[in-house]
């Protein structure tokens, strides 16, 4: 890892590359600086440490002082999938980024087994960076393709959380009907796809059909205005209901428990399923923020 003074103007703090010895450092910085780097990169700075794809985006931000929170909306608003199913047994994650979710769901869900997917081995490389767990029996990083491993179809998981992207937006190997179809198979019976949706509003409203069509319409989807991402909540029982009083009576608690505001999403999913959000799209929807994509 090389370690040099952060170069962009007026900041301080340190930027890191996934660069060995004999490397030109001044040749790096000057790719960086022009932005055609194409590598990810860490600049540390302020008490954040956080990592970029491109300088226009901030792909996962880590507070020094509280390294296991989640920074960014959109990461807080996917760990609701916990409303409708509290003890998973089995989560799978697609797309590693800084690995925020992944940490978080190892140290709040003991009872859970994680495997993270992660197809750049430049993203890997920093997982020490972002203090992320050893592979152990319960929690595993694989060096591989998304798409192939669901379409492999070796296991069952109660939650798939699909956050995939390269410097560009939405992994294009993911825009398809297969993957989403395959995404469904890989769920237990009563398991949910949580997935990131997140770029230019015609890419996302694709997204979103696509999950609609494998999932059977059950779909749930929650905006974000202020990251103008959305959070679609799919279902592998076609006939699942969330039982919403149920849920509203649970969710205070269970925030509390997971320092989550639950209650928060509750009352926003339901909205959302009565209004039948995920049925009309995205026609209304913000466009994404400039800072945070993962």
């Amino acid at each position: 890892m090389l370690e040099l003074p952060n170069p962009f103007a007026g900041e301080g703090g340190v930027i890191r590359l996934p660069e060995g010895p004999g490397c030109d450092p001044g040749s790096l910085v000057e790719q960086v600086l022009a932005g055609t780097y194409d590598k990810p990169f860490v600049i540390e700075d302020d008490g954040a440490r956080c990592l970029y794809f491109t300088r226009a985006f901030i792909q996962t931000e880590m507070r020094l002082a509280d390294p296991y929170a989640l920074a960014f909306a959109y990461t807080r608003a996917m760990m609701a999938f916990l409303l409708f199913l509290p003890d998973p047994r089995s989560i799978l994650m697609l797309g590693l980024g800084g690995g925020s979710l992944a940490k978080f769901c190892h140290r709040r869900l003991p009872g859970a087994r994680i495997t993270a997917i992660e197809i750049d081995p430049h993203v890997v490389a920093f997982r020490d960076q972002f203090l992320l767990p050893a592979d152990d029996g319960r929690f595993r990083v694989v060096l591989g393709d998304a798409v192939a491993h669901v379409a492999q179809g070796e296991e069952r998981h109660d939650v798939v959380m699909v956050d995939a992207f390269d410097p560009q937006g939405v992994a294009p190997t993911l825009c398809n009907r297969a993957f989403y179809a395959d995404v469904r198979q890989s769920l237990d019976r009563r398991g949910v796809l949580v997935a990131n949706l997140v770029g230019e509003k015609t890419e996302r409203g694709a997204h979103l059909a696509m999950i609609r069509k494998a999932f059977g319409d059950n779909v749930l989807l929650l905006p974000l205005p202020d990251d103008g991402n959305h959070v679609a909540f799919a279902f592998r029982d076609a006939a699942f209901e969330p039982r919403w009083r149920w849920i509203a009576g649970q969710a205070k608690a269970m925030g509390a428990r997971f320092d989550l505001d639950l209650a928060a999403f509750a009352v926003k999913l339901e909205r959302s399923r009565k209004q039948g959000l995920a049925r009309r799209g995205l026609d209304d929807a913000p466009e994404p923020g400039r800072r945070r994509l993962l």
